[in-house]
Protein backbone atom coordinates (compact mmCIF):
# COMPACT_ATOMS: atom_id res chain seq x y z
CA UNK A 1 0.00 0.00 0.00
CA UNK A 2 1.34 3.44 -1.00
CA UNK A 3 1.42 6.27 1.41
CA UNK A 4 1.49 9.65 0.80
CA UNK A 5 1.99 12.71 3.10
CA UNK A 6 -0.27 15.27 3.30
CA UNK A 7 -0.62 18.01 5.33
CA UNK A 8 -3.79 19.47 6.59
CA UNK A 9 -4.39 22.60 8.72
CA UNK A 10 -0.58 22.59 9.44
CA UNK A 11 -0.84 18.68 10.59
CA UNK A 12 1.19 16.29 8.46
CA UNK A 13 -0.48 12.91 8.05
CA UNK A 14 1.01 9.72 6.16
CA UNK A 15 -2.24 8.74 4.37
CA UNK A 16 -2.86 5.98 1.41
CA UNK A 17 -2.52 7.10 -1.77
CA UNK A 18 -6.48 5.92 -2.08
CA UNK A 19 -7.78 8.15 -0.10
CA UNK A 20 -9.42 11.52 -0.44
CA UNK A 21 -8.94 14.51 1.40
CA UNK A 22 -11.97 13.93 3.75
CA UNK A 23 -10.59 10.40 4.87
CA UNK A 24 -7.13 11.77 5.26
CA UNK A 25 -8.41 15.04 7.47
CA UNK A 26 -10.15 12.08 10.14
CA UNK A 27 -7.07 10.39 10.13
CA UNK A 28 -5.75 13.92 10.91
CA UNK A 29 -8.22 14.28 13.90
CA UNK A 30 -9.86 16.86 11.56
CA UNK A 31 -13.67 17.75 10.98
CA UNK A 32 -14.52 18.68 7.79
CA UNK A 33 -18.66 18.88 7.69
CA UNK A 34 -20.70 16.94 5.43
CA UNK A 35 -24.33 16.02 3.87
CA UNK A 36 -23.87 13.80 0.84
CA UNK A 37 -20.79 11.70 1.99
CA UNK A 38 -20.77 8.74 3.86
CA UNK A 39 -18.70 6.46 4.90
CA UNK A 40 -20.54 3.45 3.53
CA UNK A 41 -21.15 4.71 0.54
CA UNK A 42 -19.69 5.76 -3.17
CA UNK A 43 -18.48 9.43 -2.66
CA UNK A 44 -21.00 11.65 -4.72
CA UNK A 45 -19.23 15.48 -4.11
CA UNK A 46 -22.95 16.71 -4.44
CA UNK A 47 -23.65 19.12 -1.67
CA UNK A 48 -20.29 21.26 -1.67
CA UNK A 49 -20.56 21.64 2.05
CA UNK A 50 -17.41 20.12 2.40
CA UNK A 51 -15.58 22.40 0.10
CA UNK A 52 -11.78 23.06 1.35
CA UNK A 53 -8.46 24.89 -0.23
CA UNK A 54 -5.76 22.74 -1.41
CA UNK A 55 -2.33 24.98 -2.52
CA UNK A 56 -2.05 25.37 -6.10
CA UNK A 57 -5.76 23.77 -7.05
CA UNK A 58 -7.81 26.14 -8.94
CA UNK A 59 -10.89 27.37 -6.78
CA UNK A 60 -11.81 25.14 -3.80
CA UNK A 61 -12.16 21.41 -3.65
CA UNK A 62 -14.83 18.72 -2.06
CA UNK A 63 -13.07 17.20 0.14
CA UNK A 64 -15.50 14.19 -0.22
CA UNK A 65 -13.91 13.59 -3.68
CA UNK A 66 -10.75 15.21 -3.90
CA UNK A 67 -7.83 12.83 -4.49
CA UNK A 68 -5.18 13.20 -1.99
CA UNK A 69 -1.06 13.03 -3.36
CA UNK A 70 1.75 13.28 -1.79
CA UNK A 71 3.10 16.57 -0.46
CA UNK A 72 -0.36 18.34 -0.84
CA UNK A 73 -1.14 21.08 1.63
CA UNK A 74 -5.05 21.43 2.80
CA UNK A 75 -6.67 24.42 4.66
CA UNK A 76 -9.82 23.55 6.14
CA UNK A 77 -11.16 27.04 7.80
CA UNK A 78 -9.83 30.15 5.56
CA UNK A 79 -12.34 32.70 5.53
CA UNK A 80 -13.25 31.86 1.88
CA UNK A 81 -13.97 28.10 2.69
CA UNK A 82 -16.14 29.14 5.70
CA UNK A 83 -17.99 31.81 3.69
CA UNK A 84 -18.74 29.26 0.77
CA UNK A 85 -19.99 26.44 3.02
CA UNK A 86 -22.18 29.24 4.78
CA UNK A 87 -23.42 30.00 1.80
CA UNK A 88 -24.31 26.43 0.45
CA UNK A 89 -26.39 25.61 3.65
CA UNK A 90 -27.94 28.95 3.68
CA UNK A 91 -29.09 28.25 0.48
CA UNK A 92 -30.48 24.62 1.48
CA UNK A 93 -31.96 26.25 4.26
CA UNK A 94 -33.72 28.29 1.60
CA UNK A 95 -35.82 25.44 0.03
CA UNK A 96 -36.31 23.89 3.35
CA UNK A 97 -39.20 23.91 5.71
CA UNK A 98 -38.48 25.46 8.89
CA UNK A 99 -40.19 23.48 11.57
CA UNK A 100 -37.23 22.06 13.01
CA UNK A 101 -38.47 22.57 16.70
CA UNK A 102 -41.39 19.83 16.07
CA UNK A 103 -39.30 17.82 13.51
CA UNK A 104 -39.16 13.78 14.65
CA UNK A 105 -35.13 14.82 13.67
CA UNK A 106 -34.96 17.67 16.08
CA UNK A 107 -31.44 17.67 17.60
CA UNK A 108 -30.55 14.57 15.76
CA UNK A 109 -30.51 16.04 12.20
CA UNK A 110 -27.55 16.88 10.24
CA UNK A 111 -28.39 19.90 8.51
CA UNK A 112 -29.56 21.68 11.98
CA UNK A 113 -26.06 20.99 13.27
CA UNK A 114 -23.87 22.07 10.22
CA UNK A 115 -25.93 24.91 10.42
CA UNK A 116 -25.16 26.15 14.30
CA UNK A 117 -22.05 24.98 13.78
CA UNK A 118 -21.55 27.47 10.92
CA UNK A 119 -23.35 29.97 12.97
CA UNK A 120 -26.21 30.41 10.78
CA UNK A 121 -28.81 32.93 12.51
CA UNK A 122 -31.01 33.51 9.21
CA UNK A 123 -31.41 33.02 5.96
CA UNK A 124 -30.57 35.96 3.44
CA UNK A 125 -32.61 34.24 0.59
CA UNK A 126 -35.97 34.25 0.01
CA UNK A 127 -38.47 33.15 -2.98
CA UNK A 128 -40.30 29.58 -4.33
CA UNK A 129 -40.01 26.66 -1.92
CA UNK A 130 -40.46 23.16 -2.81
CA UNK A 131 -44.13 22.08 -2.28
CA UNK A 132 -44.49 18.35 -2.69
CA UNK A 133 -46.96 15.78 -1.24
CA UNK A 134 -45.56 13.75 2.26
CA UNK A 135 -45.57 9.54 1.03
CA UNK A 136 -47.47 7.98 3.71
CA UNK A 137 -48.64 4.73 1.46
CA UNK A 138 -47.29 2.62 3.94
CA UNK A 139 -47.15 1.08 7.18
CA UNK A 140 -43.40 1.28 8.00
CA UNK A 141 -41.62 4.31 6.46
CA UNK A 142 -42.70 8.01 5.70
CA UNK A 143 -41.25 10.57 2.90
CA UNK A 144 -41.23 13.63 3.00
CA UNK A 145 -39.85 15.40 0.38
CA UNK A 146 -39.81 18.78 1.72
CA UNK A 147 -36.87 18.14 3.66
CA UNK A 148 -34.51 16.19 0.95
CA UNK A 149 -31.62 18.20 0.54
CA UNK A 150 -31.00 15.46 -2.73
CA UNK A 151 -27.42 14.63 -1.11
CA UNK A 152 -28.29 11.25 -2.85
CA UNK A 153 -27.85 8.77 0.10
CA UNK A 154 -31.06 7.26 -0.18
CA UNK A 155 -30.12 6.38 -3.65
CA UNK A 156 -27.03 5.21 -2.98
CA UNK A 157 -28.05 2.73 -0.30
CA UNK A 158 -30.97 1.23 -1.70
CA UNK A 159 -28.50 0.65 -4.80
CA UNK A 160 -25.18 -0.41 -3.00
CA UNK A 161 -27.07 -2.30 -0.05
CA UNK A 162 -29.73 -3.57 -1.13
CA UNK A 163 -30.13 -3.71 -5.25
CA UNK A 164 -33.45 -2.87 -5.13
CA UNK A 165 -32.97 0.96 -6.72
CA UNK A 166 -36.40 2.21 -5.09
CA UNK A 167 -35.20 5.77 -5.41
CA UNK A 168 -33.92 7.84 -8.43
CA UNK A 169 -33.24 11.76 -8.99
CA UNK A 170 -36.19 13.14 -11.53
CA UNK A 171 -36.94 15.83 -13.34
CA UNK A 172 -34.47 18.87 -13.11
CA UNK A 173 -33.28 22.20 -11.76
CA UNK A 174 -35.57 23.27 -8.34
CA UNK A 175 -38.29 20.89 -9.48
CA UNK A 176 -35.61 18.10 -8.59
CA UNK A 177 -36.85 15.22 -7.07
CA UNK A 178 -35.78 12.12 -5.18
CA UNK A 179 -38.74 9.44 -5.80
CA UNK A 180 -39.71 6.05 -6.57
CA UNK A 181 -40.42 5.55 -10.03
CA UNK A 182 -43.40 7.46 -11.69
CA UNK A 183 -43.63 9.47 -8.60
CA UNK A 184 -45.52 6.10 -7.22
CA UNK A 185 -46.06 5.73 -3.51
CA UNK A 186 -43.29 3.03 -1.72
CA UNK A 187 -46.42 0.32 -1.21
CA UNK A 188 -46.50 0.26 -4.96
CA UNK A 189 -42.81 -0.45 -5.69
CA UNK A 190 -40.31 -3.30 -4.51
CA UNK A 191 -39.68 -1.29 -1.58
CA UNK A 192 -38.89 -3.89 1.27
CA UNK A 193 -39.74 -1.58 4.09
CA UNK A 194 -36.09 -2.44 5.23
CA UNK A 195 -35.11 1.21 6.39
CA UNK A 196 -31.50 1.23 4.97
CA UNK A 197 -32.99 4.72 3.76
CA UNK A 198 -33.89 6.20 6.81
CA UNK A 199 -30.71 4.99 8.20
CA UNK A 200 -28.62 6.96 6.12
CA UNK A 201 -31.04 10.08 5.89
CA UNK A 202 -29.31 13.71 7.00
CA UNK A 203 -32.31 14.88 7.55
CA UNK A 204 -36.12 13.84 8.14
CA UNK A 205 -36.90 13.59 4.41
CA UNK A 206 -37.23 9.77 5.65
CA UNK A 207 -38.34 8.17 8.92
CA UNK A 208 -40.21 5.57 10.09
CA UNK A 209 -43.62 5.84 10.74
CA UNK A 210 -44.06 6.99 14.43
CA UNK A 211 -46.20 5.05 16.66
CA UNK A 212 -45.31 6.43 19.99
CA UNK A 213 -48.52 8.62 20.86
CA UNK A 214 -50.51 5.09 19.98
CA UNK A 215 -48.53 3.19 22.57
CA UNK A 216 -48.50 6.28 25.15
CA UNK A 217 -52.26 6.10 24.54
CA UNK A 218 -52.89 2.43 25.51
CA UNK A 219 -50.40 2.89 28.44
CA UNK A 220 -52.86 5.42 29.52
CA UNK A 221 -55.87 3.40 29.01
CA UNK A 222 -57.36 2.04 32.13
CA UNK A 223 -58.74 -0.90 30.00
CA UNK A 224 -55.84 -1.70 28.50
CA UNK A 225 -53.35 -4.47 29.30
CA UNK A 226 -50.20 -3.71 28.24
CA UNK A 227 -47.38 -5.98 27.63
CA UNK A 228 -44.18 -5.47 25.65
CA UNK A 229 -41.56 -7.87 24.18
CA UNK A 230 -38.00 -5.73 23.31
CA UNK A 231 -35.91 -7.52 20.28
CA UNK A 232 -32.38 -8.60 20.29
CA UNK A 233 -30.78 -6.17 19.25
CA UNK A 234 -32.43 -3.41 20.77
CA UNK A 235 -30.44 -4.01 24.16
CA UNK A 236 -27.38 -2.97 22.65
CA UNK A 237 -28.42 -0.02 20.72
CA UNK A 238 -30.31 1.89 23.08
CA UNK A 239 -27.93 3.53 24.86
CA UNK A 240 -26.49 5.66 21.86
CA UNK A 241 -29.80 7.44 22.03
CA UNK A 242 -29.76 8.12 25.07
CA UNK A 243 -26.09 9.41 26.04
CA UNK A 244 -23.84 5.99 26.23
CA UNK A 245 -21.12 4.69 24.43
CA UNK A 246 -21.78 2.76 21.22
CA UNK A 247 -22.30 -1.12 21.92
CA UNK A 248 -23.25 -0.81 25.77
CA UNK A 249 -25.38 -3.46 26.83
CA UNK A 250 -28.53 -1.94 28.82
CA UNK A 251 -30.72 -4.90 29.04
CA UNK A 252 -31.60 -4.11 32.61
CA UNK A 253 -31.96 -0.29 32.08
CA UNK A 254 -34.25 -0.56 29.15
CA UNK A 255 -36.71 -3.22 31.52
CA UNK A 256 -36.68 -0.47 34.29
CA UNK A 257 -37.11 1.97 31.62
CA UNK A 258 -40.16 0.13 30.16
CA UNK A 259 -41.92 -0.61 33.82
CA UNK A 260 -41.61 2.51 34.93
CA UNK A 261 -43.41 4.18 30.88
CA UNK A 262 -46.14 1.70 32.71
CA UNK A 263 -46.27 -1.61 30.30
CA UNK A 264 -47.51 -4.60 32.63
CA UNK A 265 -45.74 -6.68 31.62
CA UNK A 266 -42.15 -6.56 30.08
CA UNK A 267 -41.16 -9.85 28.27
CA UNK A 268 -38.46 -10.64 25.87
CA UNK A 269 -38.69 -11.30 21.95
CA UNK A 270 -35.46 -13.44 23.00
CA UNK A 271 -37.71 -16.05 24.32
CA UNK A 272 -39.71 -16.30 21.20
CA UNK A 273 -36.41 -16.13 19.37
CA UNK A 274 -35.77 -19.79 21.55
CA UNK A 275 -38.85 -20.99 20.59
CA UNK A 276 -38.42 -20.09 16.67
CA UNK A 277 -35.42 -22.17 16.92
CA UNK A 278 -37.35 -25.16 18.78
CA UNK A 279 -39.80 -25.16 15.12
CA UNK A 280 -37.20 -24.17 12.88
CA UNK A 281 -34.90 -26.54 13.95
CA UNK A 282 -36.96 -29.55 13.90
CA UNK A 283 -38.51 -27.89 10.56
CA UNK A 284 -35.31 -28.62 9.08
CA UNK A 285 -34.66 -32.02 10.63
CA UNK A 286 -37.60 -32.80 9.13
CA UNK A 287 -36.68 -31.96 5.75
CA UNK A 288 -33.69 -33.35 5.73
CA UNK A 289 -34.72 -36.57 7.15
CA UNK A 290 -38.02 -36.80 5.02
CA UNK A 291 -36.92 -35.05 2.03
CA UNK A 292 -38.26 -31.88 2.17
CA UNK A 293 -37.45 -28.59 0.37
CA UNK A 294 -34.04 -27.90 0.49
CA UNK A 295 -32.11 -24.98 0.76
CA UNK A 296 -34.15 -24.47 3.99
CA UNK A 297 -34.10 -20.73 4.09
CA UNK A 298 -34.54 -18.49 7.17
CA UNK A 299 -38.21 -16.24 7.93
CA UNK A 300 -37.27 -13.93 10.55
CA UNK A 301 -35.95 -10.96 8.55
CA UNK A 302 -39.32 -9.23 7.16
CA UNK A 303 -37.05 -7.02 5.03
CA UNK A 304 -36.27 -10.46 3.65
CA UNK A 305 -39.38 -12.24 3.26
CA UNK A 306 -40.88 -8.38 1.80
CA UNK A 307 -38.04 -9.08 -1.31
CA UNK A 308 -38.24 -12.89 -1.44
CA UNK A 309 -42.01 -12.08 -2.25
CA UNK A 310 -41.34 -9.76 -4.53
CA UNK A 311 -38.69 -10.83 -6.70
CA UNK A 312 -38.08 -14.62 -5.79
CA UNK A 313 -41.74 -15.96 -5.30
CA UNK A 314 -40.84 -19.75 -6.90
CA UNK A 315 -38.42 -20.03 -4.42
CA UNK A 316 -41.29 -19.52 -1.49
CA UNK A 317 -41.50 -23.20 -0.33
CA UNK A 318 -37.60 -23.14 0.42
CA UNK A 319 -38.48 -20.69 3.06
CA UNK A 320 -39.51 -22.18 6.80
CA UNK A 321 -43.00 -21.83 7.59
CA UNK A 322 -41.88 -20.77 11.18
CA UNK A 323 -42.86 -17.31 12.22
CA UNK A 324 -40.82 -14.69 13.00
CA UNK A 325 -39.96 -14.52 16.73
CA UNK A 326 -42.61 -11.14 17.15
CA UNK A 327 -44.68 -13.24 15.22
CA UNK A 328 -44.21 -15.66 17.61
CA UNK A 329 -44.42 -14.09 20.44
CA UNK A 330 -47.56 -12.16 18.99
CA UNK A 331 -49.19 -15.18 18.92
CA UNK A 332 -48.80 -15.83 22.96
CA UNK A 333 -49.62 -12.87 23.68
CA UNK A 334 -52.94 -12.92 21.93
CA UNK A 335 -53.60 -17.09 22.93
CA UNK A 336 -51.78 -18.36 25.97
CA UNK A 337 -51.67 -15.38 28.09
CA UNK A 338 -55.09 -14.44 27.70
CA UNK A 339 -56.29 -18.27 28.22
CA UNK A 340 -53.71 -18.95 31.17
CA UNK A 341 -54.47 -15.67 32.90
CA UNK A 342 -57.62 -14.87 32.33
CA UNK A 343 -57.52 -11.84 30.41
CA UNK A 344 -60.01 -10.96 27.64
CA UNK A 345 -58.29 -11.15 24.37
CA UNK A 346 -59.92 -7.79 23.41
CA UNK A 347 -58.05 -5.81 26.64
CA UNK A 348 -54.56 -6.91 25.64
CA UNK A 349 -52.47 -4.38 23.57
CA UNK A 350 -49.20 -5.85 22.57
CA UNK A 351 -46.42 -3.66 21.67
CA UNK A 352 -42.56 -4.99 20.17
CA UNK A 353 -39.74 -3.29 20.50
CA UNK A 354 -37.55 -4.05 17.39
CA UNK A 355 -34.58 -2.75 15.56
CA UNK A 356 -36.35 -2.71 12.32
CA UNK A 357 -38.81 -0.81 10.35
CA UNK A 358 -39.38 -3.81 8.18
CA UNK A 359 -41.23 -4.85 11.69
CA UNK A 360 -44.21 -2.71 11.22
CA UNK A 361 -45.04 -4.15 7.71
CA UNK A 362 -44.78 -7.20 8.98
CA UNK A 363 -47.29 -6.65 12.02
CA UNK A 364 -49.66 -6.11 9.89
CA UNK A 365 -50.15 -9.35 7.71
CA UNK A 366 -53.68 -11.09 7.99
CA UNK A 367 -51.26 -14.31 8.69
CA UNK A 368 -50.33 -12.68 11.75
CA UNK A 369 -53.66 -12.61 13.32
CA UNK A 370 -54.56 -15.84 15.89
CA UNK A 371 -57.53 -14.50 16.07
CA UNK A 372 -59.47 -13.52 13.35
CA UNK A 373 -59.79 -9.72 13.06
CA UNK A 374 -57.51 -9.15 15.79
CA UNK A 375 -53.79 -8.06 14.99
CA UNK A 376 -51.14 -10.05 17.85
CA UNK A 377 -49.37 -7.51 17.78
CA UNK A 378 -50.78 -3.89 17.83
CA UNK A 379 -48.35 -1.34 17.56
CA UNK A 380 -44.26 -1.56 16.75
CA UNK A 381 -42.07 0.99 17.89
CA UNK A 382 -38.21 1.00 16.71
CA UNK A 383 -35.38 1.32 19.05
CA UNK A 384 -35.13 5.26 18.45
CA UNK A 385 -38.71 5.67 18.92
CA UNK A 386 -38.50 4.12 22.39
CA UNK A 387 -35.53 6.53 22.98
CA UNK A 388 -38.52 8.71 22.21
CA UNK A 389 -40.56 8.05 24.78
CA UNK A 390 -38.21 7.51 27.23
CA UNK A 391 -37.14 10.98 26.72
CA UNK A 392 -40.85 12.57 27.11
CA UNK A 393 -41.87 10.51 30.16
CA UNK A 394 -38.11 12.37 32.02
CA UNK A 395 -36.82 9.20 32.58
CA UNK A 396 -33.34 9.01 33.61
CA UNK A 397 -32.22 6.36 31.57
CA UNK A 398 -27.99 6.82 32.62
CA UNK A 399 -28.79 6.17 36.39
CA UNK A 400 -31.93 3.64 36.63
CA UNK A 401 -31.18 0.36 38.26
CA UNK A 402 -30.48 -2.95 36.59
CA UNK A 403 -34.20 -5.36 36.75
CA UNK A 404 -35.37 -7.91 35.28
CA UNK A 405 -38.01 -9.15 32.99
CA UNK A 406 -41.29 -10.29 34.09
CA UNK A 407 -41.67 -14.75 33.68
CA UNK A 408 -42.36 -16.90 31.78
CA UNK A 409 -42.07 -15.18 29.03
CA UNK A 410 -38.90 -13.12 29.65
CA UNK A 411 -36.64 -15.77 30.17
CA UNK A 412 -34.30 -16.66 27.54
CA UNK A 413 -30.65 -18.06 26.34
CA UNK A 414 -27.26 -17.09 24.84
CA UNK A 415 -28.79 -18.60 21.43
CA UNK A 416 -31.46 -16.03 20.98
CA UNK A 417 -29.59 -12.59 21.89
CA UNK A 418 -26.91 -13.57 18.71
CA UNK A 419 -30.01 -13.48 16.81
CA UNK A 420 -29.40 -9.97 16.72
CA UNK A 421 -26.41 -10.04 14.30
CA UNK A 422 -25.84 -11.74 10.85
CA UNK A 423 -24.82 -15.56 11.03
CA UNK A 424 -26.59 -15.21 14.46
CA UNK A 425 -30.21 -17.49 13.36
CA UNK A 426 -27.57 -20.26 11.73
CA UNK A 427 -25.33 -20.06 14.90
CA UNK A 428 -28.61 -20.48 17.43
CA UNK A 429 -30.12 -23.57 14.75
CA UNK A 430 -26.52 -25.49 14.99
CA UNK A 431 -26.42 -25.11 18.96
CA UNK A 432 -30.05 -27.15 19.00
CA UNK A 433 -30.07 -29.15 15.56
CA UNK A 434 -26.48 -30.89 16.52
CA UNK A 435 -28.48 -31.38 20.19
CA UNK A 436 -31.04 -33.11 18.77
CA UNK A 437 -29.30 -35.72 16.57
CA UNK A 438 -25.94 -36.72 18.67
CA UNK A 439 -28.07 -37.79 21.75
CA UNK A 440 -27.60 -34.44 23.60
CA UNK A 441 -23.92 -33.43 23.03
CA UNK A 442 -23.39 -30.15 22.76
CA UNK A 443 -21.39 -28.93 19.40
CA UNK A 444 -17.73 -28.80 20.47
CA UNK A 445 -17.15 -25.50 21.82
CA UNK A 446 -20.79 -24.23 21.40
CA UNK A 447 -20.10 -21.17 19.10
CA UNK A 448 -19.66 -21.90 15.69
CA UNK A 449 -17.05 -19.15 14.31
CA UNK A 450 -17.27 -19.69 10.65
CA UNK A 451 -20.99 -17.97 10.38
CA UNK A 452 -19.56 -15.23 11.96
CA UNK A 453 -18.03 -11.98 10.73
CA UNK A 454 -19.26 -8.99 8.11
CA UNK A 455 -18.35 -10.77 4.81
CA UNK A 456 -21.49 -10.49 2.53
CA UNK A 457 -21.77 -14.01 1.96
CA UNK A 458 -20.29 -16.66 4.17
CA UNK A 459 -20.02 -20.46 3.33
CA UNK A 460 -19.91 -23.38 6.25
CA UNK A 461 -20.03 -27.16 6.68
CA UNK A 462 -20.55 -28.87 9.65
CA UNK A 463 -20.55 -33.09 10.40
CA UNK A 464 -24.08 -34.03 12.04
CA UNK A 465 -25.34 -37.26 12.69
CA UNK A 466 -28.74 -38.49 10.56
CA UNK A 467 -29.57 -42.43 10.83
CA UNK A 468 -26.28 -43.04 12.45
CA UNK A 469 -24.35 -41.73 9.81
CA UNK A 470 -22.46 -38.68 9.72
CA UNK A 471 -23.95 -36.12 7.34
CA UNK A 472 -21.84 -32.92 5.55
CA UNK A 473 -24.61 -29.94 5.82
CA UNK A 474 -23.85 -27.65 4.19
CA UNK A 475 -24.47 -23.99 5.09
CA UNK A 476 -24.84 -20.16 3.71
CA UNK A 477 -25.28 -16.80 5.58
CA UNK A 478 -25.81 -13.56 3.61
CA UNK A 479 -26.16 -10.26 4.62
CA UNK A 480 -28.19 -7.21 2.50
CA UNK A 481 -30.71 -8.08 0.12
CA UNK A 482 -27.93 -7.67 -2.62
CA UNK A 483 -25.59 -10.69 -1.33
CA UNK A 484 -29.58 -12.52 -0.56
CA UNK A 485 -29.93 -12.05 -4.22
CA UNK A 486 -26.80 -13.60 -5.51
CA UNK A 487 -27.35 -16.83 -3.19
CA UNK A 488 -31.10 -16.39 -4.63
CA UNK A 489 -29.88 -16.40 -8.60
CA UNK A 490 -27.69 -19.43 -6.86
CA UNK A 491 -30.79 -21.20 -5.72
CA UNK A 492 -33.09 -20.90 -8.91
CA UNK A 493 -30.08 -22.33 -11.33
CA UNK A 494 -29.95 -25.28 -9.66
CA UNK A 495 -26.70 -24.47 -8.70
CA UNK A 496 -27.03 -24.35 -4.95
CA UNK A 497 -26.12 -27.05 -2.44
CA UNK A 498 -26.73 -26.22 0.39
CA UNK A 499 -28.85 -27.19 2.71
CA UNK A 500 -29.66 -24.22 5.30
CA UNK A 501 -29.27 -20.20 4.34
CA UNK A 502 -29.86 -17.53 6.57
CA UNK A 503 -30.59 -14.18 5.58
CA UNK A 504 -30.61 -11.05 7.30
CA UNK A 505 -32.24 -7.91 5.26
CA UNK A 506 -29.88 -5.00 6.48
CA UNK A 507 -25.59 -5.00 7.20
CA UNK A 508 -24.43 -6.96 10.13
CA UNK A 509 -28.49 -7.90 10.62
CA UNK A 510 -30.64 -6.57 13.34
CA UNK A 511 -27.84 -4.96 14.79
CA UNK A 512 -27.62 -2.40 11.78
CA UNK A 513 -31.87 -2.34 10.97
CA UNK A 514 -33.30 0.09 10.24
CA UNK A 515 -34.18 1.02 13.22
CA UNK A 516 -31.84 1.58 15.17
CA UNK A 517 -30.21 5.00 16.87
CA UNK A 518 -28.05 7.54 14.16
CA UNK A 519 -26.23 7.47 13.16
CA UNK A 520 -24.37 4.09 11.94
CA UNK A 521 -21.28 2.55 10.19
CA UNK A 522 -19.34 -0.02 10.01
CA UNK A 523 -17.67 0.89 13.97
CA UNK A 524 -20.60 0.76 15.50
CA UNK A 525 -21.90 -2.16 13.40
CA UNK A 526 -18.91 -3.64 15.35
CA UNK A 527 -19.07 -2.22 18.44
CA UNK A 528 -22.65 -3.31 18.59
CA UNK A 529 -22.06 -6.63 17.35
CA UNK A 530 -18.95 -7.70 19.55
CA UNK A 531 -21.87 -6.34 22.48
CA UNK A 532 -24.42 -9.59 21.45
CA UNK A 533 -21.63 -11.78 21.24
CA UNK A 534 -20.67 -10.53 24.74
CA UNK A 535 -24.48 -10.99 26.12
CA UNK A 536 -24.30 -14.56 24.87
CA UNK A 537 -20.85 -15.69 26.58
CA UNK A 538 -22.25 -14.09 29.92
CA UNK A 539 -25.30 -16.24 29.98
CA UNK A 540 -25.65 -19.58 32.03
CA UNK A 541 -27.74 -20.85 29.07
CA UNK A 542 -26.37 -20.65 25.80
CA UNK A 543 -28.55 -23.17 23.79
CA UNK A 544 -32.84 -22.92 22.86
CA UNK A 545 -33.40 -26.70 23.81
CA UNK A 546 -32.49 -25.96 27.66
CA UNK A 547 -34.02 -22.88 28.30
CA UNK A 548 -36.68 -24.03 30.95
CA UNK A 549 -39.46 -21.82 30.32
CA UNK A 550 -39.47 -22.76 26.45
CA UNK A 551 -39.91 -26.56 28.05
CA UNK A 552 -42.99 -26.13 30.20
CA UNK A 553 -44.36 -24.11 27.91
CA UNK A 554 -44.15 -27.37 25.12
CA UNK A 555 -45.31 -29.75 28.31
CA UNK A 556 -47.83 -27.59 29.39
CA UNK A 557 -49.77 -26.04 26.38
CA UNK A 558 -47.95 -26.37 23.40
CA UNK A 559 -47.57 -30.41 22.89
CA UNK A 560 -44.17 -30.81 20.92
CA UNK A 561 -42.40 -28.70 17.72
CA UNK A 562 -43.90 -29.15 14.90
CA UNK A 563 -47.29 -30.86 16.58
CA UNK A 564 -50.81 -30.17 15.71
CA UNK A 565 -51.09 -26.49 18.29
CA UNK A 566 -47.81 -25.05 17.70
CA UNK A 567 -47.96 -25.75 13.92
CA UNK A 568 -51.16 -23.85 14.08
CA UNK A 569 -49.85 -21.14 16.08
CA UNK A 570 -46.35 -20.66 15.23
CA UNK A 571 -46.29 -21.37 11.56
CA UNK A 572 -47.60 -19.30 8.89
CA UNK A 573 -47.34 -19.29 4.93
CA UNK A 574 -46.05 -16.64 2.60
CA UNK A 575 -47.09 -15.49 -1.32
CA UNK A 576 -45.84 -13.26 -4.04
CA UNK A 577 -46.14 -10.07 -4.05
CA UNK A 578 -46.73 -8.43 -7.56
CA UNK A 579 -44.97 -5.29 -6.97
CA UNK A 580 -42.56 -5.43 -9.93
CA UNK A 581 -41.90 -1.68 -10.21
Amino acid sequence: MELVKVTIDNKTVSVPSSYTVIEAAQVAGIHIPQLCYHSELTKEGACRVCVVEIEGARGLGAACVYPVSDGMVVHTNTPVVRETRKTVVELLLANHPQECLICQKNNNCELQTIAADLGIREIPYTGEKRDAGKDESNPSIVRDPNKCILCGRCIRACHEHQGLDVYAFVNRGFKTLVEPAFSYGLDEVTCSYCGQCVAVCPTAAICEKDDTEKVFDALGDPNKYVIVQTAPATRVALGEALGLPAGEIVTGKMVAALRRLGFNKIFDTDFSADLTIMEEGHEFLDRVVNGGTLPMITSCSPGWINFIEMKYPDLLPHLSTAKSPQGMFGALTKTYWPETQGIPVEKIFSVSVMPCTAKKSERVRPQLQSNPGIPDVDAVITTRELARMIKNAGIDFKNLPEEEYDSPLGLSTGAAVIFGVTGGVMEAALRTVYAVLNDGKDLPGVNFMPVRGMEGIKEATVDVPVNGQNVTVKLAVAHTLKNARILMDKVRAGEADYHFIEVMACPGGCIGGGGQPQPVNADIRAARTAAVYKADELMTIRQSHKNADVVALYENWLGKPLGEKSHHLLHTHYKAQPREV
